[in-house]
């Protein structure tokens, strides 16, 4: 199936990006629930299935509604601001119209026989709304929060890298089409093609404002557009460095030990995806204050990079630095010989 949607001047200039823990919490319950699909995140499902093992997840509301081919889209409305907190968009959630709340129920159900949810959202929806909402929180606190600063590295970095990049360089067309393969842009038209829909094309009717793109860790290596949220249009793809969020290779460890210590090696590890200090002092168990002091010696040496996003400070292994975790001798190929 291919989805068309015209895209105007006015609603490409009001395009924007924004992340969403929202988004990612949906997507890491559906991961669980379809684990054959996890591909760069298996790490995480194992972390998520031993915490689980522990204390089970209890979602009787919200699973039956995610668990289908085709889901209410209202669940993951558009992030009104680019870095929302997950209070931010279950309020907006909790704000869904009841009139959008019954058309989608209908639809994705149809008239034969609903879950409980389902019901329970036609007739009391502000409850339902609620209770929904609740268990959301509860999936964000402990499948996400425990890794969301890192994960909102990469993603920044990756909105950082296309609205510099990829829109500044080639405009709108080098944009969309260097999001995902399925994603292409022409005469003013944005295309989606979902192979694994067997529905016919269709033209989409784009939301108000443009269209929100949204980097995503989880739905790697897929992406998708959803033109009829209850709140914009979204585009949701792969963030760049998503495979690198749950790696920590130990090959050249070793080696890396030997020339830089252990300590700075091991950050060195982490920092191949873009990382803040607070998040790198977290996972190493040392005080930020040590941190700040290894991440200079490793900037100063040209081993990392660092730049600034937001309010945040982003640090990633240079060239440089990648050749030396990965033992490679390309740096010195033009070198010669003695």
């Amino acid at each position: 199936m291919q989805l068309t949607v015209e895209v105007g001047v006015a609603d490409l200039a009001a395009t924007r990006f924004a992340t969403s823990p929202l988004i990612e919490t949906i997507m890491a319950v559906q991961l669980l629930g379809k684990p054959a699909y996890s591909g760069v995140s298996q790490p995480w499902l194992r972390w998520a299935r031993a915490q689980l093992d522990q204390q089970p997840l209890r979602v009787p509301r919200l699973w039956p509604l995610l668990s289908r081919p085709r889901w209410p889209e209202w669940l993951a409305p558009a992030p009104r601001v680019r870095n929302p907190g997950i209070d931010d968009e279950l309020t907006v959630l909790r704000e869904t119209p009841h009139t959008r709340i019954e058309s989608s129920v209908r639809r994705v159900f149809g008239d034969g026989r609903r879950p409980a949810s389902a019901t329970e959202l036609l007739e009391d929806p502000e409850r339902a709304l609620g209770d929904i909402a609740a268990e959301l929180l509860d999936c964000h606190d402990r499948l996400i929060a425990p890794h969301w600063e890192r994960m909102r590295a990469v993603l920044d970095a990756d909105i950082a890298y296309r609205a510099g990049g990829a829109l500044a360089s080639g405009g709108a067309r080098s944009l969309f089409n260097d999001l995902h393969r399925d994603l292409r842009w022409s005469d003013g038209r944005l295309t989606f093609t979902n192979t694994a829909d067997s529905r016919a094309d269709r033209a989409g009717v784009l939301g108000p404002d443009g269209l929100v793109l949204i980097p995503s860790v989880f739905i790697w290596p897929w992406a998708s557009m959803k033109p009829s949220t209850s709140t914009q249009t979204t585009v949701r793809y792969p963030a760049r460095g998503a495979a690198a969020v749950w790696e920590v290779d130990t090959q050249c460890m070793a080696a890396t030990e030997e020339l830089l210590g252990a300590p700075r090696a091991r950050l060195l590890m982490y920092l191949r995806s873009p990382a803040t200090p607070g998040w790198l002092a977290a996972q190493l168990g040392v005080t930020p204050s040590a941190i700040s002091q290894h991440l200079g010696v490793l900037f100063r040496g040209g081993l990392a990079d660092r730049r600034r996003s937001g309010r945040q400070v982003l640090y990633c292994a240079s060239d440089l630095g990648l050749a030396l975790l990965n033992g490679s001798r390309a740096a010195g190929r033009n070198t010669q010989a003695f």
